[in-house]
């Protein structure tokens, strides 16, 4: 079983679901925090691309505080193989996926713990600012993927509270089928059924 660190549109929980393909019951989440990355709109796209904080720097114009070069996300472990196949098929080809250290913020839950209704209920509250990050608990190893092309990438840090308000739905709700991302996995996952095969070939 591995463990991811999810950062953007696959910390919705239906999001999630929808990519891998099953009800999810083998897996447990928590909020987690990734240091020294940056997380930025990707262009013309609503979901975004981490880079380590070197790289992220360059593109603005302004020191970024210590909340800002870091990233919040989930961590989520449980993962199987089939699961880590249909997270590489939707990610596609902008990412690699690297392993780093995490800092989980609480403790791990079933995942059916956040399942929700509507997605105005799943705004998750404001975390406090990061004042030391010696106080953070113990780090563990997980996946997560890091965007390539740091060209693509927009000056501006993407909001996962933006995404939920205005874009979510789009992802997992009855227009999930008109977004490109998403007709392309499903796709992926109907031709992987004909072909008798238990995992999607990955894109390129």
């Amino acid at each position: 079983m591995a463990s991811a660190f999810f950062y953007g549109t696959l910390m919705h929980p239906k999001i999630l679901l929808t990519v891998i393909n099953n009800d999810g019951k083998h897996l447990r989440i928590t909020p987690a925090i990734l240091l020294n990355y940056t997380r930025h709109r990707v262009k013309r796209c609503e979901y975004p691309g981490i880079v380590p904080f070197e790289r992220g720097r360059k593109l603005f114009d302004r020191e970024l505080d210590q909340d800002e070069r870091s990233v919040r996300g989930t961590l989520v472990t449980g993962l199987t193989e089939g699961d880590l196949d249909y997270l590489d098929q939707f990610e596609g080809s902008e990412y690699n996926r690297v392993r780093v250290d995490v800092h989980p913020l609480g403790e791990l839950l079933d995942i059916s713990n956040h399942s929700i209704e509507d997605d105005s209920t799943y705004l998750p509250p404001v975390p406090p600012p990061i004042r030391n990050p010696d106080d953070l608990s113990r780090p563990v190893q997980a996946d997560t993927y890091v965007y390539i092309d740091s060209f693509n990438l927009e000056p501006k840090l993407w909001s996962f509270e933006d995404f939920v308000r205005h874009n979510a739905w789009r992802w997992h709700g009855k227009e999930a089928g008109r977004n490109p991302d998403i007709a392309e996995i499903d796709r992926r996952k109907a031709q992987s059924a004909q072909n008798g095969s238990a995992s999607p070939s990955p894109l390129v």
